[in-house]
């Protein structure tokens, strides 16, 4: 959308907002910086980089508050479950909500009058029209324009091409429990230092969250960040499923496929379309079972 609005296609954006979350890809900072040098500068669209803090060193310390990663939970009693989704609300939603009340010019807690408001747009493709929605604040107005120009995510992926951005990396954390296979893959053999930061963040999340743990609510089970509930470095990451065979020949999974896609088989994540939307509901709370 950034590239469209600085070639004119679609109108000028006043401002293009990234939420940082401490712990992405390194490619995904180096594209961005591209995007700044070669997209936005140009067109004079400022880049603006928001973060609540470092979600992994966030996860570890004990004395940070931690708004929980969807974790993989092996139970006990042999039982699975999966811990609740709140990283995208405190790292992407909430940042960005506090930029742009800064940009209208009533930063928290000011109340906003009626009728003041930005329009934003969120870069969801027909693909996934279902996941449009509205805002949920009366000072954001969303807007999809993807969706107005009936752009699949092939029509996206081959105007980037076109335009020389073919490499564009997907952006999410690092050590995303909604990665799919394929994600795991690239990582491991693209970049072994990434791959072991991941490989020792998965051993040291195994009790749950630092924080949770240092208050006394410990979890009873295991925690994981592949969906096979094992250690990173053993998970059957290799295994193509039946969603990575429908994505690569631009189909759609359907039935089975379907529901492993919406537990994160389809890699991404953004502040109004996470492409991991399926979550239990479960805290850590819930599987520490304690007083």
């Amino acid at each position: 959308m950034l590239a469209l609005s600085a070639k004119g296609i679609l109108p000028k954006v006043d401002y293009a907002i990234f939420a940082d979350t401490g712990w992405e890809p390194k490619a995904v900072y180096a594209h961005l910086d591209r995007l700044e040098r070669e997209i936005a500068t140009p067109a004079g669209i400022p880049i603006l980089r928001v973060s609540s803090g470092n979600i992994r060193n966030d996860a570890l310390d004990p004395d940070h508050r931690f708004a929980s990663m969807p974790l993989y939970i092996l139970n006990q009693d042999g039982k699975q479950g999966m811990t609740r989704r709140q990283c995208t609300g405190e790292y992407k939603i909430k940042p960005i909500k506090k930029k742009i009340r800064e940009l209208l010019g009533y930063p928290y807690p000011q109340r906003i009058p009626n009728g003041i408001f930005v329009e934003q747009w969120v870069g969801i493709s027909t693909d996934e029209f279902h996941r449009a929605k509205d805002a949920d604040v009366r000072y954001m107005r969303n807007r999809h324009p993807l969706i107005d120009l009936n752009w699949s995510r092939t029509d996206a992926t081959r105007y980037l091409d076109s335009i020389g951005l073919e490499s564009t990396p997907k952006s999410s954390c690092l050590g995303c429990p909604f990665h799919g296979n394929a994600q795991w893959r690239n990582i491991r053999d693209t970049n072994p230092e990434e791959w072991q930061d991941v490989v020792e963040f998965d051993a040291a999340i195994r009790a749950g969250n630092a924080r949770a743990n240092a208050s006394g609510n410990p979890l009873l089970g295991q925690a994981f960040l592949h969906r096979s509930r094992v250690p990173l470095d053993q998970a059957p990451i290799d295994h193509v499923t039946a969603a990575e065979w429908a994505a690569r020949q631009h189909e759609l999974p359907d039935s089975a496929d379907a529901d492993e896609a919406e537990l994160g088989v389809v890699d991404g994540c953004s502040p109004w379309a996470c492409r991991g939307e399926a979550d239990t509901g479960l805290t850590q709370d819930d599987f520490g079972l304690t007083s």
